[in-house]
């Protein structure tokens, strides 16, 4: 039973770049984005829960998310959690509602979110990496065992670092249109 899945490999891969775009989406840009309040989690009925799980986020305007609570007994809480996740936002309650009005970012701020974006890359690409190491690991124990032969272990080491060539091209550019968004204000 050979050990070399390439589905298996590229999955993980994808995995990577998915996480990567996960984390690119909580920057804030200085324009409203829903996935800007992913991050933030609330303590409510004595568990802590995503806020998209107890409140509706949406971006009505350019420059303002708001909150919908459902539960009018959740809404301190809700603006505890937003004051404590570190996103520089100013909750304001207006009934059972929370606003928050994006404020513009400074040059010096921009610059440390581009910078972030570019350490966040650096984390997937070394995930990909050692994916492919894996890979080819388990393509070299295959041939080990005879189950490949050598030419076809040079065919698959190729093909995982086309793959890998790919992934990390993926994502370059999905951290240059980024870093764009977040410098281009």
């Amino acid at each position: 039973m050979p050990q070399y899945d390439r589905a298996d490999i590229e999955r993980r891969m994808q995995g990577a770049v998915d996480s990567l775009r996960g984390d690119l989406g909580g920057l804030r840009t200085g324009r409203a984005n829903t996935t800007l309040l992913d991050p933030v989690v609330v303590e409510v009925y004595g568990a802590n829960m995503p806020l998209n799980q107890v409140a509706t986020v949406s971006a009505p305007e350019p420059r303002l998310l708001s909150v919908q609570v459902w539960d009018k007994s959740n809404l301190n809480a809700v603006e505890k959690a937003i004051n404590q996740a570190g996103l520089g936002l100013n909750p304001v309650i207006d009934g059972q509602l929370i606003r928050l009005p994006i404020p513009d970012l400074t040059e010096e701020r921009r610059k440390e979110l581009a910078k972030l974006a570019g350490q966040y890359a650096e984390k997937a690409k070394i995930a990909i990496r050692n994916v492919r190491r894996d890979g080819n690991d388990a393509i070299k124990a295959d041939e080990n065992k005879k189950e490949i032969s050598e030419d076809e272990r040079k065919r698959l080491e190729g093909e995982v670092q086309k793959l890998t060539d790919d992934m990390i091209n993926a994502v370059d550019d999905t951290t240059a249109h980024k870093e764009k968004e977040i410098l281009s204000q």
